[in-house]
């Protein structure tokens, strides 16, 4: 059976997705088997309705707007915005360059969608992108069973199930519709953090904040609402990797796939590049080809350019 990824970037971690999905086509045979990549997710900076990760930088030029999301939708994968900015308002719904990003989306195929956690934007987007597919996002830290239960039976496309519920089996096996729901399987917070709902709440503050700055000179500007993990910097694969709600790739032939789960999510919008290319090789290649598949998409990526991927014993020797 398929087992449906949905790999972070829209921006940043574009080069880097298109050259994973470029070589899931050209090199099968460096992957497992029914690994398909269902979308890419995230925002274009600087989005006011986005959350989840700190949104900043320029704004991105509509050309390269429209040039990326025709370029997944080419490659026949979805493209999902994380529109999960909790404190929007009525008077946000008008957003000019949000609301361009979502008519870029809204195509004929109707393979695109968002993830959503604030209501008032959710009925908003029904309202006047009725083709695009809304799901629930694991922003909303919904923690139980009959939490997921009842969100399961609203509208969603999918479900985006709260890191802790990873690995708990005995409550995995309750849920109504495995198929729609969405398991994230590389969290990089520590498990049960307390803190989590108040920093996306603190993020789309911020987002809110960088970009009512743009509009004033520098001595009028607003200070961003301070955030510090008191976790530390846990991000490190060789640590996360230890937490009890990581998922491992085994786990999810041997174990998510064989319940009914089918979609898999990673995180990682902002991580560094590198360790973003450890986690798609550690995901999705064959445990003896995960040293080439890295060395590939590394290549491609300092270089700068598409290499011969047919050829990777000369990629490697020189």
């Amino acid at each position: 059976m398929e087992a449906l990824f949905h790999i972070p970037g829209l921006r940043y971690n574009f080069p880097l997705n298109m050259l994973l999905i470029d070589m899931l086509e050209r090199f099968p045979k460096y992957f497992r088997e029914g690994v398909k990549i269902a979308s890419c997710f995230g925002d274009f900076p600087a989005s006011l309705w986005s959350s989840g990760r700190y949104s900043a930088g320029d704004q991105c030029a509509r050309a390269y707007v429209t040039g990326v999301i025709g370029a997944i939708n080419a490659k026949n994968v979805a493209v999902r915005y994380t529109y999960t900015n909790p404190t929007i308002t009525e008077a946000d719904l008008d957003n000019e360059f949000c609301n361009f990003c979502l008519d870029q989306v809204d195509t004929p195929k109707k393979m695109n969608g968002v993830l959503v956690v604030s209501p008032i934007l959710e009925d908003y987007i029904r309202k006047t992108h009725p083709n695009l597919k809304l799901n629930s996002s694991t922003c909303k830290c919904i923690r139980t069973i009959d939490g997921v239960n009842e969100e399961l039976k609203k509208d969603y496309n999918l479900v985006v199930l709260d890191y802790n519920m990873n690995n708990h089996f005995d409550e995995l096996e309750k849920i109504i519709d495995k198929e729609r729901c969405e398991v994230l399987i590389n969290a990089c917070c520590i498990p049960d953090c307390p803190r989590r709902a108040e920093h996306y709440r603190v993020i789309g503050e911020n987002n809110r904040i960088t970009l009512e700055n743009r509009k004033l000179p520098k001595d009028k500007q607003k200070p961003l609402i301070p955030w510090e993990c008191s976790y530390g910097d846990n991000s490190m694969p060789s640590i996360t990797r230890q937490y009890k709600t990581h998922i491992s790739p085994d786990a999810i032939w041997d174990k998510y796939i064989p319940m009914g789960f089918r979609n898999f999510k990673i995180e990682g919008r902002t991580a560094n590049i590198f360790s973003l290319v450890k986690t798609y090789a550690y995901y999705f290649a064959k445990p003896e080809y995960r040293d080439d598949v890295e060395l590939l998409l590394l290549t491609n990526l300092v270089s700068n350019k598409i290499i011969n991927l047919s050829r990777p014993k000369a990629v490697r020797d020189e």
